[in-house]
């Protein structure tokens, strides 16, 4: 029989969770910071276990030794890759003009303009679709700027959590096995054996994929650059890093480094004249980005997504797609390595199910 008394309780113990839930919802948020760290940092150790494995194995260093080993080289790479490229992306950004709504703003206007007089020279009216439609005033110019303004800035201040990240970092990799050996006592003694044999899978097999990551946005990166300095485009270095950035997001993103690169590479050339110098040389960049997106597609990508998570180039696809219609960019990002985790689980507790059989036999 349901009481007043047992509906009263309910009532408090539903609000208790809420509550309880909210202010920990609350905590989260306040220290996404040191969740930021964290998740960096565990990045960064699968990529150094494989690095640490070698300076114990063939150069038969100590743990601790290989983990300042492997550590001095993160610092070395990250901070190299900061004196190395951070003064000329900073220096490229203040320079660079869309950085400034107004001068944006401008510098568009000017664009169109030249685009009209070019249609109207090949006798299309330019009118109705440029003026009549008052392109300028359902533009919101000012996400340009603070984009770049928020990607230069947050460079800058990398240094700031820098310390951090490598000091977690340090510990992940030296305590690794006391890490293991304090999860052990957590877990039910029934499923440990499983349990560690998928975490020895997944640490494997996503430290491949981010390796392979990094590997790709450099190469990436470089292409990008060759190609815009080929036809003379300002801001080259900056523009080549911000379209690599980009390739993060899987197929979305090298689509949208395209349209990004045309649309800079126009505004870079406002001084030339629209029909000789602006269009061909945003259309050479054009046919030059897609050449290396080709190669990306055909080399890179392939032996990142499907290899080194050992799964079929269409499973991921349909994946990432999946994963963007429901949480959008940043599922797309992490719809690789989360993917992969299921699967290494799914094999391991569920084998003889017949799908996970069949989506996990290469694993």
């Amino acid at each position: 029989m349901v009481t007043s008394k047992t509906i009263a309780l309910g009532i408090v113990k539903g609000v208790g969770i809420i509550v309880l839930t909210a202010l920990a919802l609350y905590f989260l948020y306040q220290i996404q910071a040191v969740l930021i760290y964290l998740v960096v940092a565990f990045i960064l150790t699968l990529i150094g276990n494989p690095i640490l494995d070698f300076f114990k194995r063939k150069l038969k260093f100590n743990h601790i030794a290989a983990t300042i080993a492997t550590l001095t080289i993160f610092m070395l790479l990250i901070f190299g890759l900061l004196s190395m490229f951070i003064p000329l992306i900073t220096a490229q950004g203040e320079n660079l003009s869309l950085l400034n709504t107004t001068e944006i703003e401008k510098s568009t206007l000017e664009l169109i303009n030249k685009i009209a007089a070019y249609l109207d020279s090949h006798g299309i009216d330019s009118s109705r679709l440029f003026k009549e439609a008052n392109i300028s005033s359902k533009i919101n110019f000012s996400f340009i700027p603070e984009l770049f303004n928020s990607i230069i800035l947050t460079i800058s201040s990398f240094g700031i959590g820098l310390a951090s990240v490598l000091f977690i970092t340090f510990f992940f990799l030296k305590d690794r096995l006391s890490f293991i050996i304090s999860a052990k006592h957590l877990m039910p003694d029934a499923q440990e054996d499983k349990i560690l044999n998928s975490l020895h899978q997944i640490n494997h097999l996503l430290s491949r994929y981010f390796i392979g990551l990094l590997l790709q946005l450099f190469i990436v990166f470089i292409l990008y650059m060759i190609v815009l300095l080929i036809f003379g485009v300002e801001n080259a270095i900056l523009i080549a890093f911000l379209c690599a950035v980009l390739n993060i997001v899987p197929y979305i993103g090298p689509l949208i480094a395209s349209v990004v690169a045309a649309i800079l590479t126009m505004l870079g050339n406002l001084g030339g004249d629209f029909q000789t110098q602006i269009l061909p040389v945003t259309i050479y960049v054009m046919i030059g980005f897609w050449i290396v997106q080709l190669i990306d597609n055909n080399v890179s990508s392939p032996l990142i997504f499907s290899k080194s998570v050992s799964s079929h180039p269409l499973e991921i696809f349909l994946v990432v797609l999946i994963t963007g219609f429901l949480f959008g960019i940043v599922g797309m990002i992490i719809a690789i390595p989360f993917y992969t985790i299921l699967k290494v689980f799914g094999k391991e507790f569920f084998p003889e199910n017949k799908i996970i059989k069949l989506l996990t036999k290469n694993l």
